[in-house]
């Protein structure tokens, strides 16, 4: 199921997509909540009544695949329930919502380099031994539909599509075999990049994590309706001209490694990000090197997911 965190009258609320519209769940839970009636919530004969706030994906995940399931089967089953959710603003077209990140407040967002082996050969760099984690600040985190807003200390500034995972369940020195069980979805990432930070300051904080460096979404996609992470087309298009074209099925250390990986003594989070890595194709590297600039439209879209969309702005 594709599950999101939309922005409603100054208000983070998760959202389940059912076709081209958009269920507010909090709306849904107190239109529930008036008609004293109960969503299906296990295998079994149990049910629970939806209540509370919820914000974004990891509310929508934490109440599970079958009350997810059973919200759905409801709407495609009671042409009334459906109408009066129209009618009270809880059901609406997608086009019609404002989207932020899919997890509202990440304790940590790590990101991978060097993943595919034609990114590592278009800058001419080594291949790793073991995954090369690093950090983006939570603060860079947009949504689809956000502006990358170009920062006033560098004129380098570079995308970088790629796969993101969204953690689940709290998750420490786990086994590869068991690391897809704490993965709650996937969803997209653009690791935006100072490439002249980058190479000047020989690490990787602020070249990785200016604000707006971390446009996220559009939404969070669950593993059961992805399938095979490792399987999926992935293309990121600037102004509508393709420059970066793959398959995550070219990740040198697929996703159960890198969780693995990086759990080791380090605690992750639900809601924790990490992204896989990208292609190769990125600016600084092509024959005649290109940045972005104010202007710019970037679309990534990877199979099973969807696109997620950002302009480029100028500085403040």
């Amino acid at each position: 199921m594709r599950l999101l965190s939309m922005i409603a009258e100054g208000r983070r609320r998760a959202g389940l997509v059912v076709g081209n519209e958009v269920l507010d769940l909090t709306d849904f839970a107190e239109i529930l909540e008036e008609k004293g009636e109960w969503i299906e919530a296990g295998a079994g004969p149990e049910y629970h009544h939806l209540e509370g706030l919820f914000q974004d994906v990891l509310d929508a995940f934490h109440c599970g695949s079958q009350c997810r399931l059973s919200i759905r089967s409801r709407l495609s089953g009671d042409p009334l329930l459906t109408q009066e959710c129209r009618d009270r603003n809880a059901l609406v077209a997608l086009d019609q919502v404002k989207l932020g990140s899919p997890v509202a407040s990440p304790s940590k967002i790590l990101a991978v380099g060097l993943n595919y082996r034609e990114h590592a050969e278009e800058q001419g760099a080594q291949l790793p031994e073991a995954p090369l984690i690093f950090s983006k600040c939570t603060t860079a985190l947009i949504g689809h539909g956000q502006a990358i807003r170009l920062p006033k200390i560098s004129d380098k500034i570079d995308y970088e599509a790629e796969l993101a995972v969204v953690i689940g369940q709290e998750a420490r020195s786990v086994k590869a075999a068991d690391a897809l069980d704490y993965v709650a979805g996937y969803t997209i990432m653009n690791d935006v990049t100072a490439r002249d930070l980058q190479r000047r300051e020989r690490q990787w904080v602020r070249a990785k994590g200016l604000d707006t460096f971390a446009p996220c979404g559009p939404w969070m996609v669950t593993p059961d309706e992805v399938g095979d992470p490792h399987s999926l087309d992935i293309e990121l298009r600037l102004n509508g001209e393709v420059r970066q074209k793959s398959n995550t099925s070219k990740l040198i250390f697929k996703i159960p490694e890198l969780i693995e990986f990086a759990s080791q003594d380090l605690t992750l989070r639900p809601g924790d990000i990490i992204s896989t890595g990208t292609p190769p194709g990125v600016g600084f590297a092509r024959e005649v090197p290109s940045f972005l600039k104010a202007g710019d439209k970037i679309e990534i879209t990877i199979e099973k997911i969807g696109t997620l969309v950002n302009h480029v702005v100028g500085p403040e």
